[in-house]
């Protein structure tokens, strides 16, 4: 296989260019640092000074035994790890430096049910050896275009593992490494997504997604790209009134020349449909509403309505190497709680995260006013969102809760949960523990046509 990062499109060029690039990129010397005082992908290597944070010692690069591969689900690493200590709501304020405000929230709301059990921490990240090395070139090339509308120069792997100018061009490259984190080549899965009701009451929603990471295509390049991230596709399968339908996307990495495309296929009109509204706060019928598009992956999609701010580090427990919440047979009326995931089964760890804060410009519309990003050092996902309404009040708390898979191998989410704390709701995406295999990665390219509309329209009324 051929893991390249090739020059530009001359077409591609032109625009970026008028464009305004931004943040220039970092120097070779800056950049040398990846794999040695820092790791491949820019986070530390060094530990915290109180001992509580380890030394990254290169992540999880081989699976424990009994792990048969691809799609089979993914035994404990740690299994003989202890719960350290429990915070609940009596003790919260002595762990309060190390809780975002939607934990505290979550442990005001839900006093006597929710819990963080605390394990020691385990830096589990990693990432293929091409991956890392193409991070390194991305480091010395990446450049943000527009107002965080899009990145130039960088292909198959982290854009900005050293974050550099303001805290505003900060703010953006973290969005971006989020945004075009490793998460593998390419990805087939069936599974299923809940809202909770306030009694506790579910439907299933199952569907089978397929996903093409372009921004790392085996077999291609940055002139390869044709402004295409990520090709999704997600074919609803149950309950009846929605099964049938399906979406398209399309997910692009310059927004200045080309927005998300998205496409709907309606079963009972047995018609393709741009989806135009695919973005955003549009609500998710699947959700009950308590998810919105661009909630989906933590956060996905265009960054234009809100102005960003990077707010440094800090040292948060976060949801981290939670395999038992995962493993294979476990009832999902054991994962899901009446007002949020089985604590019993959750893991949390100490990790050092970037903080960034999203606050809607004047004359936008979004149903959130601010968002405050907790996002891992390691991996550069997501694991914890804070969301407030127009009025100040914090309104939603998301989790990206995480395991390294190993046959990426990296840090992933395997479940996200989206808690409503005003409606007492909440809602939860990944969910595959009764379901034959977990997500199947392969190393496979498929043709982009099989991406297209037609295509979509032809899979769908099989």
């Amino acid at each position: 296989m051929r893991y390249n990062k090739n020059a530009i499109l001359g077409g591609l060029m032109a625009l970026t260019v008028a464009a305004a690039p931004v943040s220039a990129a970092v120097s070779s010397s800056q950049a040398a640092r990846l794999g040695n005082e820092l790791t491949p992908f820019g986070s530390p290597k060094a530990g915290n000074d109180a001992g509580t944070i380890p030394a990254w010692d290169g992540g999880i690069t081989e699976p424990p035994a009994g792990y048969e591969g691809s799609g089979d689900f993914h035994p404990n690493p740690y299994p003989d790890d202890q719960v350290l200590f429990t915070i609940n709501a009596s003790n919260a304020e002595q762990y309060s430096e190390h809780l975002t405000d939607g934990l505290k929230a979550m442990l005001d709301t839900y006093p006597t049910t929710f819990r963080i059990p605390v394990y020691q921490t385990r830096r589990s990240h990693s990432v293929p050896d091409w991956v890392a090395q193409n991070t390194r070139e991305n480091a010395t090339s990446a450049k943000i275009v527009g107002e965080g509308a899009g990145i130039d120069g960088a292909f198959g792997g982290y854009p900005f593992p050293i974050l550099h100018g303001n805290d505003e061009q900060k703010a953006w490259q973290v969005i971006w490494n989020h945004l075009t984190r490793w998460r593998g080549i390419s990805l087939t899965r069936r599974a299923s997504e809940v809202a909770v009701q306030q009694n506790g009451d579910y439907t299933l929603v199952t569907s089978q997604q397929e996903a093409f990471f372009n921004f790392y295509n085996p077999e291609g390049g940055e002139d390869q790209l044709e402004n295409v991230i990520f090709y999704y596709l997600s074919f609803t399968q149950s309950p009846p009134r929605l099964a049938g339908g399906a979406i398209l996307v399309h997910e692009t990495m310059n927004q200045i020349i080309n927005p998300r495309n998205g496409w709907g296929y309606n079963a009972g009109q047995r018609r393709v449909r741009r989806a135009p509204n695919l973005g955003y706060d549009s609500p998710i019928a699947a959700a009950d509403n308590l998810r919105t598009a661009d909630d989906t992956d933590i956060f996905n999609g265009a960054l234009d309505r809100y102005n960003w701010t990077y707010e440094g580090k800090r040292e948060i427990y976060v949801p981290y190497n939670n395999y038992e919440i995962a493993q294979e047979g476990l009832p999902y009326s054991e994962i899901l709680g009446m007002s949020h995931l089985n604590p019993d089964l959750m893991r949390w760890e100490l990790h050092r995260v970037h903080v960034v804060t999203a606050t809607l410009k004047d004359g936008e519309r979004h149903i959130y006013a601010k968002r405050r990003f907790y996002v891992d050092e390691d991996s550069w996902n997501t694991l914890l969102l804070d969301q407030y309404d127009g009025r100040g009040e914090l309104w939603r708390v998301s989790m990206g809760v995480v395991k390294n898979y190993y046959e990426l191998p990296g840090v992933w989410t395997t479940l996200e949960a989206f808690h409503d704390l005003q409606a007492r709701r909440y809602h939860v995406q990944g969910l595959d523990t009764e379901e034959p295999n977990t997500r199947v990665f392969t190393d496979d390219v498929p043709n982009k046509r099989y991406f297209s509309p037609a295509s979509l329209r032809r899979r769908s009324v099989r």
